[in-house]
């Protein structure tokens, strides 16, 4: 599988479901771990780190028996196709950064990747759409035991599995939830829920991760800590308690809105439709914008003949990196602003 193949193919995470998927864009779980006999990569010189990536690139896939996947070398990847897999979710914009040998393995439902000489040796990542954190976990874990099968990690007896940053240290894990909360950002709301995150320990990103803003009013909240607890005791802290809590915030502050300033709800919600249907020049960012608007409006039933799958796909394809490759390769930013405006216009007059 290559990245052209991956561009051909909806976005997995963005499927709409569960019951709160009008919220809940998607789940995602990652491990860190590091394999014995190697140092972590910032000690790691040219020779070892390609050593590394070419042992785990040999054996991450096969371990992977439960789907076919496919290793991807980053080193032998062009700006665009990195981008691209940045967009899908697939690998972080660290990887794309670093190093050296560095790869990532792709399961072909794009529901799993391995990243291989990011930060650590090993990054696996699941990822769904909607609420489905137990599913993840489950599957995730699976995974880590075939890839243990494989290569040995680095575990201290007091303080689990050792990592290249100290808050990963335990039991490496990563527990995120992509979100979309734009009543409580329209309400002003959205600072206390971020205070309430930080008293919790939660790290609240933008849509593609650490170092990113909250485009479009899509919101990714994390665990910070991950020493001291088992992985099912975090896995069950965000699914039976944090996930829940900011939901409700959101549906309350809809409600809100609704109850107290339906007009400029609607005055939001249609100018957004409007823009989106007749623009003829528009950027990813004020595309982000009025998707989560007419997102909205189709969740709390002012809009009925657009289709929240077929938002989600704007929602990717709109990217960047996906508009480029879907353009057949590079693209001026004015000429793409362009090409972005005809193609939203064309989707949304589909029925």
């Amino acid at each position: 599988m290559t990245v052209n193949d991956i561009v051909q193919q909806p976005g997995i995470w963005l499927e709409a479901e569960g019951n709160l998927a009008d919220i809940v864009i998607s789940s995602r779980i990652r491990l860190a771990r590091n394999v014995v006999g190697y140092p972590f990569l910032s000690r790691a010189t040219h020779d070892q780190r390609r050593a590394l990536a070419g042992l785990l690139a040999e054996r991450v896939p096969h371990a992977a028996s439960s789907a076919k996947s496919s290793y991807i070398d980053l080193t032998h990847c062009d700006e665009l196709d990195c981008q691209v897999l940045v967009e899908r979710q697939l690998i972080s914009r660290q990887l794309v950064e670093a190093k050296g040998a560095r790869g990532v393995v792709v399961s072909d439902d794009q529901r799993c990747s391995v990243m291989i000489n990011e930060e650590d040796h090993l990054r696996m990542h699941m990822i769904r759409g909607g609420m489905q954190l137990s599913n993840l976990w489950a599957e995730l874990n699976q995974l880590d035991d075939r890839i243990e099968s494989q290569v040995d990690y680095i575990f201290h007896p007091r303080f689990g599995y050792l990592t290249a940053c100290p808050t990963n240290v335990g039991t490496g894990i990563r527990v995120s939830v992509m979100l979309h909360l734009p009543a409580l950002k329209l309400t002003g709301e959205m600072e206390r829920v971020l205070k309430a995150a930080k008293d919790m320990n939660l790290a609240v990103r933008g849509l593609f991760g650490e170092g990113t803003e909250a485009t479009g009013d899509f919101f990714q909240v994390s665990n910070q800590v991950t020493i001291g607890r088992s992985e099912k005791e975090i896995v069950d802290e965000f699914k039976d308690q944090v996930v829940p809590r900011i939901v409700e915030y959101e549906r309350l502050a809809r409600q809100a809105l609704l109850d107290e300033k339906p007009r400029a709800v609607d005055d939001r919600v249609f100018r957004s439709y409007g823009i989106l249907q007749n623009a003829r020049t528009i950027s990813s960012e004020e595309t982000l914008l009025h998707l989560s608007h007419l997102r909205l409006g189709v969740h709390i039933g002012r809009i009925t003949d657009v289709s929240v799958p077929k938002l989600n796909e704007l929602f990717l394809i709109t990217q960047p990196a996906h508009l480029q490759k879907l353009n057949g390769g590079p693209i001026s930013g004015e000429e793409r602003s362009a090409i972005r405006a005809d193609l939203i216009r064309r989707k949304l007059a589909e029925r």
